[in-house]
């Protein structure tokens, strides 16, 4: 299972925008994009300066950060992108649904990990069952009814036992019914567009993979 392992912030320094990678960490002062908020490498600054950007770099731009944002990488995200072309409606919304049931991204909306890479390495490590099932594969889809749940011999892990503290202070997604005495969530519906990230160009993405 292939995954991004270099320096999140660098992402973010990329982008031009904070993409919240480490959770918390980037609300505090050592968020490292507060202070170096240019591009990374040795044209970073210079990059900076520059305004025009065409087309075609908007387009990727946006696919980009999208992929970061989840936490895909090129191939898988082009996968998501042919299942949502084939899917009936709007390609880009169909896009970041998908990108949403995914099982770690569950797990984050629930409120249950600080940022989409811890929820992916609690999935991982199979603290989490789906619909009573281990389910230990971050990128499995999840549908409505599911019900994502805390596995019952991980809740005796220090972690877990402070986690419904945390919890509390984090919101939920509206599209989750969440139940923090069992540390539990049942999917209610697939997320309308106004609950998604809204600095994320979906239309911009349909017109890159569509050149």
């Amino acid at each position: 299972m292939a995954k991004y392992t270099g320096p999140a912030c660098k992402l973010c320094r990329r982008e031009g925008e904070k993409l919240f990678l480490k959770g918390s960490r980037c609300f505090s002062e050592k968020c490292s994009f507060d202070k170096r908020s240019f591009a990374p490498g040795e044209h970073g600054r210079i990059q900076a300066r520059q305004e025009r950007e065409s087309v075609y770099g908007k387009q990727l731009r946006a696919k980009q950060k999208a992929r970061r944002v989840y936490g895909i990488l090129e191939r898988q995200f082009r996968r998501y992108f042919g299942v949502a072309r084939r899917t009936t409606g709007l390609t880009g919304l169909n896009l970041l649904q998908t990108l949403e049931m995914r099982m770690d991204n569950v797990v984050y909306r629930m409120g249950l990990a600080d940022s989409r890479a811890q929820a992916r390495q609690l999935v991982t490590h199979g603290h989490f069952n789906l619909n009573g099932s281990r389910a230990d594969i971050p990128s499995m889809l999840v549908r409505p009814g599911d019900v994502v749940a805390v596995e019952e011999s991980s809740r005796k892990l220090p972690f877990f036992k402070e986690l419904p503290d945390y919890a509390e202070k984090r919101l939920c997604a509206p599209w989750i019914e969440r139940d923090l005495k069992t540390m539990s969530g049942r999917i209610l519906r697939k997320p309308e567009r106004a609950e998604i990230d809204g600095n994320l160009s979906e239309q911009l993405i349909v017109e890159y993979y569509s050149r």
